[in-house]
């Protein structure tokens, strides 16, 4: 029985589990610098920290057909352009790479802001 519990759990967890689950939507593009820097610098720890184990990353190319499941307040112009959503509807979103320090400040703000994120537990 602990398996299955365990097995509903993970379904839940995975990107497109749960629609009511926070994401953060990575809309990118071939070619970005600004994607690419991104990638370098932020994309290796995101999973490992409390941000990305609350709102995991989804990436989306924008020059691709956007998933039916997401709604967004307006089509992105910029890469890249992160959008939290919740419920498959945006929330908020950041246009474009500020650099790591000011990355991490203006996320924080939008998930405690637009969602019940309570910050990295001690």
């Amino acid at each position: 029985m602990r398996w299955i519990a365990s097995l509903l759990t993970a379904l839940f967890l995975l990107p497109g589990g749960s629609s009511d689950a926070a994401q953060l939507v990575l809309v990118e593009e071939q070619g970005c610098i600004w994607c690419a820097v991104w990638n370098n610098e932020i994309a290796p720890i995101y999973p490992k920290t409390a941000e990305g184990r609350f709102a995991p990353l989804r990436r989306i190319d924008i020059r691709e057909p956007f998933p039916d499941d997401l709604k967004f307040a307006s089509r992105p112009v910029f890469t890249p352009t992160f959008i939290l959503v919740e419920d498959g509807q945006e929330v908020a979103r950041i246009e474009g790479y500020p650099g790591e320090d000011f990355f991490w400040g203006l996320l924080e703000r939008m998930l405690l802001d637009h969602t019940n994120y309570e910050g990295p537990t001690s």
